[in-house]
């Protein structure tokens, strides 16, 4: 894999609520804007800011299973921060809605008997 390109995915799994265009991430690569998008498309098959949504996502989807943070405050986390768009993209993403996700882990959750010593 290109290392800048490489640099590039390391800088956006670690600021993920930053508000990135694709400017940006060309001029941190230090590629013209068609450069990037041409050379990102081709190294990870998908354009800079699909990708940069599904980190999101996945992202998202790991604190909800995990956390006791709001769904709000997780699209805050992960720069999802319109409610509508994030709940709309999850359920595109995952078949299901952000709150619906929370509620389905919580009943798992409940349903595993402790472990027993």
């Amino acid at each position: 894999m290109d290392g800048r390109i490489f640099h590039i995915k390391e800088i956006l799994s670690q600021n993920l609520g930053h508000a990135w265009c694709v400017d940006e991430m060309a001029r941190i690569a230090e590629l013209s804007g068609s450069h990037f998008l041409n050379l990102f498309k081709k190294e990870i098959g998908m354009p800079p800011m699909a990708y940069l949504c599904s980190l999101r996502l996945e992202r998202a989807k790991f604190l909800i299973e995990t956390t006791f943070l709001r769904i709000k405050e997780i699209g805050v986390q992960t720069g999802l921060v319109n409610d509508t768009q994030f709940t709309r993209c999850f359920k595109k993403k995952f078949g299901i809605t952000p709150s619906a996700y929370r509620k389905r882990c919580w009943e798992i959750e409940q349903s595993i008997p402790p472990n027993r010593q």
